[in-house]
């Protein structure tokens, strides 16, 4: 064979011998990629699990927590509501406070200093303490007068609530730290009114205050991302 035709064959087979090669490593790159997907669906899958385990616990905790403040007020005196979705505790202000008014009754005091040890042991003495974000004192007020009007007097009954039982007047004062720690006070004005058993607008039960917790929906969110590989 001359050497024109030598070379050529040569280099068919040297080219035939590199295809497969190169093939061959394609197919060890695909499998890597594949292998690294599963990898990466099966830690997924813990992840979420981990995630619903999270949220499971917490749904418990709100639930069991509801359940305890049903079994501590359902029988109480004090004419308390029990929102049983969010666990608020709902009053009237007209056991706190006069018409238009924002200075505490002597009553008042009388109710806050049964109301408040009770529902704080409750709360922050019973392990639920490390789920509590906040303690919310919220003020609300009637469609009587503007928004502007009712958003002060909403956050003034408010604040007389939360200054009265962070003062030194207030009996209980080992339970104050605690409260100084998670306690938030706000006023919504006439912005969630509530109605009357027929349906229809309600002055009186829209006067009000509520007693609210918050557990730490922000850490779950954060442990959520954080889960789901987010930032």
């Amino acid at each position: 064979m001359n050497n024109k035709y030598r070379k050529l064959f040569k280099g068919e087979q040297e080219e035939g011998h590199f295809w497969p090669s190169f093939t061959d490593l394609l197919t060890v790159i695909l499998l890597c990629f594949i292998l690294i997907f599963i990898i990466m669906m099966v830690i997924k899958s813990f992840q979420i699990e981990e995630m619903k385990r999270t949220i499971d616990q917490i749904m418990g905790v709100r639930v069991d927590l509801i359940n305890d403040l049903n079994e501590e007020f359902n029988d109480s005196s004090l004419g308390i509501e029990i929102d049983e979705k969010t666990g608020a505790m709902i009053f009237s202000t007209d056991i706190l406070f006069e018409f238009d008014a924002a200075v505490l009754k002597p009553e008042g005091y009388v109710f806050l200093d049964e109301f408040v040890p009770t529902y704080v042991d409750v709360l922050l003495e019973r392990g639920y303490e490390d789920y509590i974000s906040e303690i919310i004192i919220e003020g609300h007020a009637d469609q009587i007068g503007d928004y502007l009007y009712n958003l002060e007097l909403s956050q003034q009954r408010a604040f007389s609530v939360a200054e009265y039982i962070l003062s030194s007047d207030f009996p209980y004062q080992n339970i104050q730290n605690h409260l100084k720690e998670k306690l938030t006070v706000n006023g919504r004005s006439y912005t969630d009114g509530r109605t009357d058993g027929a349906g229809n607008y309600s002055h009186q039960a829209s006067r009000r205050v509520e007693f609210k917790f918050r557990l730490k929906d922000q850490e779950i969110l954060e442990k959520t991302r954080e889960l789901l590989g987010g930032k």
